[in-house]
């Protein structure tokens, strides 16, 4: 390599690098244990830069592999506003994976090692993690296997600790298949559970997870989110990933852009106001993820293409007021408040809110240019 190429190469790793998902390693001195534990821990891009922000956290077993295809999941699909950004904590069992894993043959939870490893989750590594980083309420565990089956003891404890469990594979204990459809038909707050297998899996994880998904399937609960995939042609080793993608858009499809099913779907079909609905997804982002999301822009013009389409214009007065909210210092909200008295018979404040939006910024392609001619086109038509 030159030394123009090795100087190029440096600045763009200098530039870029306050850009990616950083990763930590840590030996955890665990007394539950009696031993250290290694974890892997990625914080979400620019996490320094915003001392404010919390984030959702998951927490994956069988960190050895599971950790990374996790991570980069998680940071592919919030890079494109498809989930939250999130911090990834791994928690490496490459050789503990047996023992961490232990239950009892009597009743089928954790005993011995295995109740260790589940309190140093609970009791050593989730008070660390919250006392030392910025962590929203929201909270995901991930198992594949073994560790699939594990995740589940912490959903039959009264106040889990969880709030998604992403059951990849699962190795079930005997009598999970009974604990866990009578723990999600008894939940009462909102828990998000996925299940996936593979027509290649093993064959007792193919049963047993067929035999569970018949179980949660008909469970009639409104707090117990479910879904379930079986693949084809993936092998008990290939299916994470399959499955996480799958998962990251079951748990956070509520924080997802409106997309155009969504809008030709459950929007244009509205006989309520549509900008209701659009409130109502970010409030159900608020209480689930424990974020305060800032409503997208193009989130703000699918609801204005539904009011157009449906000529419901008097929804612009509240999509307006909205928008006025969110984007204080735009043109947006202006401008649908001068659409609604447009609309609405009232040209002479419609061109007055048209005109007075001069000063702010253009934002969603509304220029300045459009609403002044939005302007005269209403000074024209009336004489005024």
């Amino acid at each position: 390599m030159t030394t123009k190429n090795l100087i190029i190469l440096l600045l763009v790793q200098l530039v870029f690098s306050g850009t990616f998902a950083q990763t930590i390693y840590e030996e955890f001195n665990s007394y539950k244990l009696g031993e250290n534990r290694e974890i892997k821990i990625q914080l979400p891009r620019n996490y320094d830069e915003n001392p404010d922000k919390v984030y959702p956290l998951f927490i994956v077993l069988d960190g050895d592999y599971l950790f990374e295809i996790t991570a980069g999941h998680t940071d592919y699909y919030s890079y494109w506003e498809d989930m939250p950004e999130v911090m990834v904590v791994g928690i490496n069992q490459v050789d503990s994976r047996d023992k961490d894993n232990y239950y009892s043959e009597q009743n089928s939870l954790p005993v011995e090692d295995g109740a260790k490893f589940f309190e140093f989750i609970g009791m050593e590594l989730m008070p660390y993690l919250l006392s030392n980083y910025r962590i929203a309420n929201f909270k995901v565990a991930v198992g594949h296997g073994e560790s699939a089956n594990f995740i589940n003891y912490f959903m039959l404890k009264d106040k889990p600790i969880f709030h998604a469990y992403i059951t990849i594979s699962p190795l079930l204990a005997p009598d999970m298949l009974q604990y866990v459809p009578e723990r999600a038909q008894a939940v009462s707050t909102k828990t998000f559970y996925y299940l996936a297998t593979s027509d290649l899996d093993l064959k007792p994880v193919q049963e047993d997870s067929n035999a569970l998904n018949a179980d949660l399937s008909t469970i009639e609960n409104s707090n117990f989110i479910y879904t379930y995939d079986r693949f084809e042609g993936a092998t008990h080793y290939t299916n994470p990933a399959h499955a996480l993608p799958r998962a990251l858009e079951s748990i956070f499809y509520v924080f997802q852009p409106i997309s155009k099913t969504e809008f030709k779907e459950k929007i244009l079909p509205l006989q309520s106001s549509p900008v209701t609905y659009l409130m109502e997804k970010y409030q159900m982002i608020e209480e689930q993820f424990g974020l305060d999301k800032k409503v997208l822009i193009n989130d703000l013009k699918a609801i204005e293409a539904a009011i157009e389409k449906n000529k419901t214009f008097q929804y612009y007065e509240e999509l307006g007021k909205l928008a006025r909210k969110q984007y204080p210092d735009t043109l947006l909200g202006n401008y649908y408040l001068a659409r609604f008295y447009e609309e609405n018979g009232e040209p002479k404040k419609a061109m007055r809110t048209y005109r007075s939006a001069y000063i702010l910024d253009e934002i969603g392609g509304i220029t300045k240019d459009l609403m002044l001619e939005k302007a005269d086109a209403i000074k024209a038509d009336f004489g005024y």
